[in-house]
């Protein structure tokens, strides 16, 4: 298997970044991984602009899942400054689809857009 290209390399890093609460708890990491126009849309369909997300990341108005486990995390160039990274993640029982879209800046590669859905595992889904 080939070595991903730098920026898939990027993204995954700093999906990983993302991942961890000392990361999650600080405005300054986290204006560090988040495009000045980053959005999400979360598990319950709830649309999130980068500022609203960090003031309740930091507040702690954030709903814990408690520690994210990610598998199965891979990414895609999809053109030159643009990485898709697709994973899945479980917390405490509950496992969520993700997808995010990284952006190259001047500062670096930046998280643009995220989504997660959640899922149940069982004979009717598919294993991509």
């Amino acid at each position: 298997m080939s070595e991903p290209s730098p920026g898939v390399a990027a993204a995954v890093e700093g999906e990983l970044r993302l991942l961890d609460p000392l990361v999650r708890a600080s405005t300054e990491l986290l204006v560090q991984v988040l495009h000045p126009d980053f959005h999400e849309v979360d598990t319950t369909g709830r649309h999130w602009g980068r500022d609203k997300v960090i003031a309740s990341l930091i507040t702690g108005t954030a709903a814990r899942p408690g520690q994210l486990t990610a598998s199965r995390m891979r990414g895609v160039q999809l053109a030159d400054g643009l990485v898709h990274v697709t994973f899945d993640t479980e917390a405490k029982g509950k496992r969520a689809h993700r997808s995010s879209l990284w952006r190259l800046t001047a500062t670096g590669w930046l998280l643009y857009y995220h989504q997660a859905t959640p899922f149940v595992t069982g004979p009717e889904t598919d294993s991509p």
